[in-house]
């Protein structure tokens, strides 16, 4: 496969190229464990000296159980170059800085001290002959022959994909039978490529973020331009990003918790869409107990999401009616299909809602006379 151009673009890659910190993978990855034992985990998109993916499951090789953990990178990186040094090969030039490897781990030494990865602990890992680390022959893209052929080495892929190809990363996964965990914006659930994932539970969403912003390591050139930047402690650079979540298709046991519901249905307060059949429900905590009908919820009603409780209907923009069918024109908004709710007074083009997804209780509570 030719090169990934999308990929190697300095623009785009740096913008990609995010780094998820160690304290948040430690928060999901706790849900998992049972998962990971004398399994082989692949993470494929990120440079593995600077990922914590990385050095997380060198930490908790042993603990896990892990049969082997491969990892690779798709642009060049100093900090390789600085492990291929220390191993004393032999570099006629600054041709490491520019190639992609891999890593495969089979054996890690139990950590002692304050449980970190250095560099030096890095370049001991490769010191053994049972662990490798190579360069590539391609340019480390996840679609090129060599990395899809240890992806389908894999049982688990755990990484961050770059975000601006999340809906083809997604799709190479369930193309080729991975489990995997991989962290991603929220507003991916509303893509017309994954939000059927979701609907059918093929995938669902990870436990432990459900709101707020998240920081991100990024590299030494990253520009600190915006809100929420900065450079902690360590030097490193980070800035802070919003709607994050985890997505994954291994069971857990958060994903089976029944939400409980303390509303109850009262037509005054749960308005109906003018274009289609269904009860607004702004927040998931206000979801009436006793409605067995068509709901429709905030997307991030998925963070709570029991399949035994719920079922999943659809989004609002591929079911609602179109308001050129019901209104005059010029009266609601442009903009693609949603669900409005009736307020005549002011008009339908103030009352076009964000995206809902569709729900119905599977075991309602009988209604109250």
């Amino acid at each position: 496969m030719a090169g990934n151009a999308s990929l190697n673009a300095a623009g785009r890659a740096k913008k990609d190229e995010f780094y998820t910190q160690l304290t948040d993978i430690e928060k999901e990855l706790r849900h998992y464990r049972e998962h990971f034992a004398g399994k082989t985990v692949l993470c494929n998109c990120d440079d593995p000296f600077e990922s914590d993916f990385f050095k997380y499951f060198v930490l908790s090789f042993n603990q896990l159980g892990l049969k082997k953990l491969m990892a690779t990178c798709y642009t060049g990186s100093p900090i390789a170059f600085s492990i291929f040094d220390i191993l004393d090969d032999n570099l006629e030039d600054d041709t490491t800085l520019r190639t992609p490897y891999k890593a495969v781990v089979t054996s890690v030494r139990d950590a002692t001290g304050d449980g970190s990865v250095t560099m030096d602990d890095v370049a001991e890992l490769f010191r053994s002959h049972e662990n490798e680390l190579t360069e590539l022959e391609g340019d480390g893209d996840f679609r090129s022959r060599e990395c899809l052929d240890l992806m389908d080495e894999a049982d688990i892929v755990v990484t961050n994909p770059p975000f601006s190809l999340f809906r083809e990363y997604v799709a190479t996964l369930m193309g080729h039978g991975k489990k995997f965990i991989i962290i991603g914006n929220v507003n991916c659930i509303t893509y017309k490529e994954i939000f059927p994932l979701l609907m059918h539970n093929e995938m669902w969403i990870g436990p432990s973020i459900h709101s707020g912003d998240r920081a991100f390591n990024v590299p030494d050139d990253y520009p600190l331009d915006a809100a929420g930047c900065g450079i902690d402690e360590n030097g490193r650079r980070y800035i802070r990003v919003k709607g994050v979540r985890w997505f994954t298709n291994l069971d857990i046991k958060k994903r089976h918790e029944e939400m409980i519901l303390v509303q109850r249905y009262d037509p005054e307060r749960y308005p109906r869409y003018v274009n289609y059949d269904a009860i607004e429900v702004s927040k998931t905590a206000d979801i009436p107990c006793d409605y067995a009908g068509n709901m429709g919820v905030p997307i991030t009603f998925l963070d709570k999401y029991d399949p035994e409780q719920f079922e999943i209907l659809g989004k609002s923009s591929d079911l609602g009616m179109s308001m050129a069918e019901i209104a005059t024109p010029g009266s609601y908004q442009a903009g693609g299909m949603r669900f409005y709710l009736n307020e005549s007074y002011k008009g339908y083009k103030y009352h076009r809602l964000y995206e809902r997804i569709v729900i119905r209780n599977l075991h309602p509570e009988e209604p109250r006379s």
